[in-house]
């Protein structure tokens, strides 16, 4: 798919990725990113210029690998996903919250909800690299920053899937009263995964309800393993 990026995830089906998120909180595009884009991101790794930190993640109980939040200015690449992606799921967004009956709708523009964020005193860039080696894994969690969260958010996969094994990519909803569901993903280099950050709105008997849910990456059983993630709000 060639052209800009911006062009590129204009052309994507809304339709169908607003069906896809509704119906089960996340979506995946067909190949978005090229494979020089995404051979570019991980040249960045090791320039630690490039990045405002470093996170390894035994340190902190959060798996075993590691991952690298980016400074800004942000590559263009990133800036671009961040930017185009925005407007197109702050009307989904937009939705969920009048569906949970949750707080002030969403700017349509990201430099606008950017804004938001750092009159909030979140003002670190949040985008980061992630690298796991054979062994390695994430635990369950949410990319939660601060006050200001975002609905929804981008991972970019970055390795062809011959480079390793394992690794997939791991979502669990919570329902009350209920048992957790796991969706397990293993998209190919240059798909993105759109997903839930917190919670989503599940229609029920009375109305609708929140469903809190999860990501993780599971144990990489050999290679090395690339990803972009792109959170839409900063950190405090």
């Amino acid at each position: 798919m060639r052209g800009d990026i911006q062009n590129r995830i204009e052309g994507l089906d809304w339709d169908e990725i607003a069906s896809g998120l509704n119906e089960h909180g996340y979506s995946l595009t067909g190949s978005l990113l090229m494979a020089e884009e995404c051979e570019e991101l991980v040249s960045m790794y090791p320039k630690d210029d490039r990045f405002r930190s470093r996170i390894v993640m035994a340190r902190y109980r959060f798996g075993s690998g590691e991952y690298k939040y980016f400074a800004y200015p942000l590559p263009k690449v990133v800036e671009e996903l961040r930017a185009a992606f925005y407007p197109k799921l702050a009307t989904v967004a937009n939705e969920w919250n009048e569906k949970l009956g949750a707080g002030e709708p969403f700017p349509l523009e990201h430099e606008e909800f950017a804004k938001q964020c750092h009159k909030a005193g979140q003002k670190r860039p949040t985008p980061l690299l992630l690298r796991y080696e054979a062994g390695d894994y994430n635990c369950l969690h949410q990319d939660l920053y601060g006050q200001m969260a975002f609905p929804l958010q981008l991972t970019c996969f970055l390795s062809r899937k011959s480079d390793y094994a394992g690794g997939e990519f791991v979502l669990t909803e919570q329902q009350p009263r209920a048992q957790s569901k796991a969706q397990v993903l293993a998209p190919e280099r240059g798909q993105v995964l759109i997903f839930t950050t917190r919670h989503r709105p599940i229609k029920g008997t009375r109305g609708y309800y929140r469903v809190s849910v999860r990501h993780g990456v599971s144990r990489l059983l050999s290679g090395m393993r690339y990803t972009l993630g792109v959170p839409f709000h900063d950190a405090e």
